[in-house]
């Protein structure tokens, strides 16, 4: 007869949460080619190479930035801005247990996301170079910066200053501001530095809608980006199993449940919002809209799945998803800033409603007024460091390499201009490009003009709407 195995139960525990992590941390990586196909969708064809280059970018060169500088810069301003210690070659050695690469994977998964989201919005005209540079510092100090502030080290261990401030400590569970709002904030000043796109405002200062290639592409896009946010926020409750006082292992099954209910209704909701509010606004139900609402949504909930009812889960998401028309187009009329994808909208705005809100919707009740002061303030810290640290880089990019392409190459398209790659070849009906056929038709009809129907972030929803 065989004896009972004999195991620790932390050793079991830890080793399943952290096979727990691994896998969150690849559902994540998921997440970028569905940032690439959303953006690609709202561009012209002229130019789906160049936010692909850029995306590629984001991750390839993003992950040793994050390696070699970023990870080290969190913990070191964790330690300095808390009553932790300070250890400059550990900061950067990544010497400690077994586990400390699973837990850098983790990290740099939730920088690379904050540097994407910015490529949306400097689309179709911004310098590749200088957007390289801008990728290396946000994944190298921007973002590590206020990962510091929040997360220290990671999001396993304690905070810097907002993480312990006011006695209780800023909420933002998996990054609706610490991630999301910092990359659409930088978004907004990106695109408001290298300026709109040739055609985006007539002589009067009035929008005009630049019409994307791909409807199916963008939706496609939000739907991958949807199924990687269980990881981002499922995968941000680590502890899978737990050792009870008694010394048996316990399934987190409460905590797991609760993350998992609150962003699936905050998603919901946020799309259910958006449809409710473009049907309003311009008097048809828009799937762009609806898109971005569910993207809202999710953002809305991502700080606060822990900490708040299900219910409020659920109003959070449906203010996200409510606001983003509204916020983009005051973004694109009143502040003039062409943010083709609506990153502001979409990752700033909705990030800092939703988290800002948490105390009012907390499990046990309202959380007080310290905590409500806390994440207003919060908000306030990380959306000011985001404004002055990327103006800065932005400015250091345009002295060196320029911010914006020529006009030649804007008319010609970045994928030519800048990378001299044409994503969709050339074709005519079903034969290919036949000379019998006739001449070869680009995919994007080789046209400079524009669609005075309103859009989400650059794609045409062919409604007749605010930018006639």
């Amino acid at each position: 007869m065989g004896l009972p195995l004999q195991a620790d139960p932390a050793t079991i525990a830890n080793g399943i949460n952290y096979v727990w992590i691994l896998v969150v941390s690849f559902l994540i990586f998921f997440m970028q080619p569905g940032f690439a196909l959303l953006e690609a969708g709202q561009v012209r064809a002229k130019n789906v190479g160049n936010v692909l280059m850029k995306n590629m970018t984001d991750w390839a060169l993003g992950v040793l930035v994050y390696f070699v500088v970023g990870a080290g810069v969190a913990t070191i301003v964790g330690g300095l801005t808390s009553t932790g210690t300070i250890d400059l070659a550990g900061a950067f050695s990544y010497i400690g247990d077994d586990t400390v690469w699973i837990d850098w994977l983790f990290g740099a998964v939730f920088a690379m996301t904050a540097a994407t989201i910015v490529s949306g919005a400097v689309a179709e005209r911004m310098n590749f170079k200088a957007y390289v540079l801008f990728a290396a510092v946000i994944t190298g100090f921007i973002y590590p910066v206020v990962q510091g502030l929040t997360w220290s080290g990671g999001l396993l261990s304690g905070g810097g200053f907002l993480g312990q401030a006011l006695g209780v400590g800023y909420l933002d569970f998996a990054g609706a501001t610490v991630v999301h709002m910092v990359g659409g904030i930088a978004g907004l000043v990106g695109a408001k530095m290298v300026g709109p796109r040739k055609g985006r405002f007539d002589e009067n200062g009035n929008s005009r809608a630049i019409p994307g290639h791909s409807m199916l592409l963008a939706v496609l896009g939000t739907l991958i980006l949807a199924f990687g946010w269980y990881g981002f926020n499922v995968g941000t409750q680590a502890t899978v199993l737990a050792v009870a006082e008694d010394g048996s292992l316990q399934f987190m099954g409460a905590a797991l449940g609760r993350v998992a209910l609150v962003t699936t209704l905050g998603m919901g909701a946020g799309a259910v919002a958006a449809m409710l509010v473009s049907t309003s606004w311009q008097g048809k139900p828009d799937p762009l809209w609806m898109a971005n609402g569910l993207l809202a949504g999710l953002v809305a909930v991502t700080g606060a799945v822990p900490h708040v009812t299900w219910w409020g889960g659920l109003i959070l998401g449906a203010l996200g998803g409510a606001i983003v028309l509204p916020a983009y187009r005051f973004t694109v009329d009143t502040l003039k800033i062409d943010d083709v994808c609506g990153v502001f909208a979409v990752h700033g705005a909705a990030g800092a409603l939703g988290t800002a809100l948490i105390p009012v919707f907390g499990v046990g009740g309202f959380m007080g007024v310290n905590q409500l002061i806390m994440q207003v303030l919060g908000v306030a810290i990380i959306a000011l460091w985001t404004i002055v640290a990327s103006g800065i880089v932005f400015a250091i990019a345009d002295a060196v390499y320029g911010l914006r392409v020529s006009d030649e190459e804007e008319s010609e398209g970045l994928d030519q201009g800048e990378h001299g790659v044409t994503t969709y070849p050339e074709f005519v009906g079903d034969s290919g490009p036949e000379s019998a056929l006739g001449n070869p038709v680009r995919a994007d009809g080789g046209s400079e003009s524009v669609s005075t129907t309103d859009e989400v972030g650059g794609v045409d929803s062919n409604l007749g709407g605010d930018d006639e």
